[in-house]
């Protein structure tokens, strides 16, 4: 297994486990058996091999519960300790034709005892729920891998829907994978044949049996899973006992089948202290909401219209009225950002969410927040397009529209994450942007950090950064009047003041404002003036340097990302540099303004290579505002890039300046 596991990501350290951790809990609730294993049903002990990273993909259908299974499996994951990232991939259908290719929904997860940064190239093991499942995920697999399939699904019905004409299983045509041929249907409804439910209800069982199975396999816990199901299914109780029956089931199938003579153990990686927990990008970026808004001393109003994949943050959000948040589902785009922006009026922190679609939509009243000079997050999880295009897959194609997609001159700040869990401190900066410079602001997500999942450190009270509204309070001027467009000399940024503030009454629309007094101007200098200072004000905006990391200061090529990018770059720029190559790193959070040292860094280095999940844009900005030769390398695939391919691109940029082939 070792030797099949991708090693983009290795890294250093010892695999000790940290002291006083216990082995995961058996189902019946006594201890694993630890290093000794279990026992086969002739009594002797089942080996454990001890490995220092896997990747596991469930798939089936999209009714198989493929979804849930990957989930719970990675909550178990993530308390037992272990680094991850994980990948869910599913049709954009609620329910998509049964049994057929474009049906199938996987979930990938990649787990280590170490440090790891992407979701994997490769599965080391696929658990097949149908011949579509089987099909669809095939060609990503490496020879050697393992795949476990439910054998009562390869009908001649399933087989012919998906174009099989033999049987896989059986005309060896997977003689170069290691296949377990195991009757899950068959095995559930036997498991639960004394639970009283119907033959349906107990088939749907069959995803916890081959959790329990993998749970087995892999040495998760699960009393965890065990509690979920009962939570789950409190108003159902004989569902929730159905499905750990199930559980159970596929664990002890696992202890006793001679079929599955190995089981592998993965030791919790070495993480930096701190109390962690598993997070989704969506999830991590509601939580920042929440804490600059508290931070800011101010109440959180989200007005928002649900849209894939943006949704869960309106869904999060909504259960968190004790921390001053209201949530306002809207009747479509532009009332949800309308109501964001009134409510930024109005003394909140205004919010809403929504993908590329949304954002057209929405793109006049982010022109008219630019005009008033508020605080508003605009928060785009970007999707595959355009129009309706892939709704459920990921892409980075929305950062010339975040840039240039309003009438007139309307600079707005743009700041992206780089992980799930880098969405938090992101919606903090760019909260912190919104309020101090009172603009709105674009927050580039996507549909890969949105869904995928990692560990996050929770951070103490005292590192989150202190956000100052300063909201007028009285006339600013010598005479006594208060005007609205008198600027703070240091950030350009104009009052915010609260209506119905006795003697703060001014005036607000969209059409042009006079400096200073926002009286209506129609004067041809007066609004060079306001679209000069404007901008200056977006260009001014303070952003930390870019950091480079080029370890021995000697790289000549160097690959610079932005947003989602950065596990797969930084996997594959690990991957170079233990084969000996020299590359160096960096990384961009702030896209607008750029970094103020980007262009001296642009210019140190021989070649530029720019991976996007685009066709080149912000090499496309690169090329125009700095003159440099940014090389792009582009997918649109609605997947992440793989490391492995990121990195052979690495080794020709490499190879092109050194005059070698690259890394032969």
């Amino acid at each position: 297994m070792t030797s099949e596991v991708d090693q983009a990501e290795a890294a250093s350290g010892g695999p000790d486990a940290p002291n006083g951790r216990l082995a995961p809990d058996a189902p019946n609730g006594t201890r694993s058996s630890g290093p000794t294993g279990g026992t086969e049903p002739g009594g002797r002990a089942k080996p454990i091999r001890r490995v220092d990273r896997v990747i596991i993909r469930f798939a089936g259908d999209s009714g198989d519960g493929m979804q849930l299974t990957g989930d719970r499996f990675t909550s178990e994951t993530a308390s037992f300790g272990n680094d991850l990232s994980t990948l869910p991939n599913f049709p954009a259908e609620i329910r998509a034709p049964q049994g057929t290719l474009p049906g199938v929904s996987s979930f990938q997860l990649h787990f280590a005892d170490h440090d790891i940064l992407t979701p994997g190239d490769a599965p080391n093991v696929l658990v097949a729920m149908n011949p579509a499942a089987l099909k669809a995920n095939l060609p990503d697999l490496p020879h050697g891998a393992e795949i476990i399939v439910d054998t009562d699904e390869f009908t001649k019905r399933a087989l012919a829907k998906v174009g099989y004409g033999a049987d896989p299983l059986a005309d060896g045509s997977l003689s170069g994978y290691h296949l377990h041929k195991v009757p899950l249907t068959t095995l559930t409804l036997e498991a639960l044949k004394e639970s009283g439910l119907a033959r349906k209800d107990a088939e749907r069982a069959k995803n916890m049996f081959a959790l329990g199975l993998l749970s087995w396999m892999y040495h998760r816990p699960t009393h965890g899973t065990e509690s979920f199901l009962r939570t789950k299914f409190a108003k159902k109780p004989a569902i929730a006992e159905a499905n750990i029956t199930a559980f159970k089931a596929g664990w002890n199938f696992g202890e006793t089948t001679e079929d599955f003579a190995v089981s592998y153990e993965v030791l919790p990686a070495k993480l930096p202290a701190g109390t962690y927990r598993n997070i989704s990008g969506n999830l991590a970026l509601s939580y920042g909401l929440i804490a600059a808004a508290q931070r800011a001393g101010l109440p959180l109003f989200l007005g928002s219209y649900p849209i894939t994949p943006a949704s869960d943050i309106l869904h999060e959000l909504s259960k968190h009225k004790n921390f001053g948040v209201r949530t306002f589902q809207a009747e479509d785009e532009i009332a949800g950002i309308g109501a964001a922006l009134g409510a930024a009026f109005g003394g909140s922190l205004g919010v809403t969410t929504t993908s590329g679609p949304g954002v057209a939509l929405k793109s006049e009243t982010i022109g008219l927040a630019v005009s008033l000079e508020l605080p508003l997050l605009v928060v785009d999880i970007q999707r595959g397009g355009p129009s309706t295009g892939l709704p459920t897959k990921t892409e980075q194609a929305d950062l010339l529209q975040a840039m240039f997609g309003r009438n007139g001159e309307a600079p707005v700040p743009i700041v992206a994450p780089a992980t799930a869990a880098d969405c938090f401190d992101a919606a903090l900066e760019a909260a912190r942007i919104a309020v101090t410079y009172r603009t709105p602001v674009m927050l580039l997500s996507d549909g890969y950090l949105a869904n995928g999942s990692e560990p996050w450190r929770i951070p103490a009270i005292d590192e989150l950064p202190e956000i100052k509204p300063e909201f007028a309070t009285g006339p600013n001027t010598p005479e006594g009047e208060f005007h609205p467009y008198r600027r703070d000399p240091h950030t350009l940024a104009r009052p915010w003041a609260l209506p119905g503030t006795p003697g703060l009454e001014h005036r607000i629309g969209g059409i042009e404002k006079q400096d200073g007094t926002g009286n209506i101007s129609y004067d041809p200098a007066n609004h060079d003036l306001m679209v000069r200072t404007r901008q200056a004000k977006v260009d001014g905006i303070t952003v930390p340097p870019l950091q480079v990391d080029d370890p021995d200061a000697t790289a000549r090529v160097l690959v610079l990302g932005w947003g989602s990018t950065y596990g797969p770059i930084t996997a594959a720029v690990r991957r170079v540099r233990a084969d000996g190559g020299r590359v160096a790193q960096a990384h961009l959070r702030h896209l607008n303004p750029f970094p103020a040292n980007l262009g001296a860094v642009l210019g140190s280095y021989d070649k530029v290579i720019v991976p996007e999940m685009n066709l080149g844009q912000l090499a496309l900005l690169l090329r125009a505002k700095y003159l440099v030769d940014a090389q792009s390398y582009n997918q649109v695939r609605g997947l992440p890039f793989k490391a492995a391919q990121l990195a052979d691109v690495l080794w020709a940029a490499i190879g092109t300046l050194d005059g070698s082939a690259g890394n032969e």
